[in-house]
């Protein structure tokens, strides 16, 4: 088989991926989490797994009638290493949702016309209406991370984006809008091991860029800049929440749980909710931990 890149993801992890990333991945069994440093050492049971999210899907659904007739509009921003898991949480979130009104963003890179506009303009055009949500699978932040690491942009179109960005999610939730804003973090042995698995399944290669190969040699320069991006755009009126997604399934829960107990639909059940794990789900001192 064919593999993408010429087997690049491979080459790296045989020849270039740090001794710990190596070894972690050989020694592992199927369930094990690859990061010491996780508050869990194996994946969240199935079982367990399906009949939470069970749960919390029915919530999901509720609110999405509350925001319908309420006109609530609600904006989630899904940020993080490549592999994290962003894509999985957010299917999670919309999996029985009318996906009329709960629309995901994935925007490609800017062409020429929309690098002539206001850097926020394309996403602004994708804001929800009332009674909508929009999931943003990755979004503005990309200037502050991607952008910066792979010099795609200045350091003068950098610094006017943190510049901007405080007081352009403080208009968005002046207006009325519920931000919520995930950085999912995912450990280096575990995300080298799931771009590894991609590489070899003909069904999710689409998923891998030559980005994600050129972005393993930059794990360093990615931690620079999100301790940076996190630092200066944490602020009281749009904080980040962080989400250990070593483990995909505790990801996924913790995700759902948090929007869901942060707004008060009709009919919340508690009960179903459940409690927030905030080892692996918290503010922006758990991003590194």
């Amino acid at each position: 088989m064919q593999l993408p890149f010429d087997g690049a993801i491979s080459a790296f992890f045989k020849e270039d991926a740090p001794d710990h990333v190596r070894k972690a991945i050989r020694r592992a069994d199927r369930d094990e989490i690859l990061n010491d440093s996780y508050p869990y050492s194996e994946r969240m049971a199935r079982k367990a797994y399906e009949r939470e999210l069970a749960l919390l899907q029915i919530e999901l659904v509720r609110m999405q009638a509350w925001a319908k007739s309420s006109g609530a509009r609600i904006v989630c921003v899904f940020e993080g290493r490549d592999a994290a898991g962003k894509g999985g949480v957010i299917k999670r979130f919309r999996e029985h949702l009318n996906p009329r009104g709960a629309q995901v963003v994935a925007l490609s890179a800017p062409n020429e016309y929309e690098r002539g506009q206001w850097y926020f303009q394309r996403y602004v055009d994708h804001l929800p209406s009332a009674g909508e949500i929009t999931f943003y699978d990755r979004s503005w932040y990309n200037r502050a991370v991607v952008e910066h690491v792979f010099d795609f942009c200045t350091d003068e179109q950098r610094r006017q984006f943190f510049e901007q960005v405080p007081d352009f999610e403080s208009l968005l939730v002046s207006e009325g809008i519920q931000l919520f804003k995930f950085w999912l973090n995912v450990g280096q042995a575990e995300q080298l091991n799931r771009f590894l698995a991609r590489e070899q399944d003909p069904l999710k290669q689409w998923k891998l860029s030559n980005i994600d190969v050129e972005g393993l040699h930059k794990w360093d320069d990615y931690s620079k800049a999100i301790s940076e991006t996190l630092e200066r755009t944490d602020t009281e009126h749009a904080p980040w929440t962080i989400v250990r997604s070593d483990d995909k399934r505790r990801a996924r829960l913790a995700a759902i749980r948090h929007v869901l107990k942060s707004l008060d639909y009709d009919g919340k059940s508690h009960k179903a909710l459940g409690e927030v794990d905030e080892s692996i789900c918290s503010g922006t001192d758990i991003w590194n931990a």
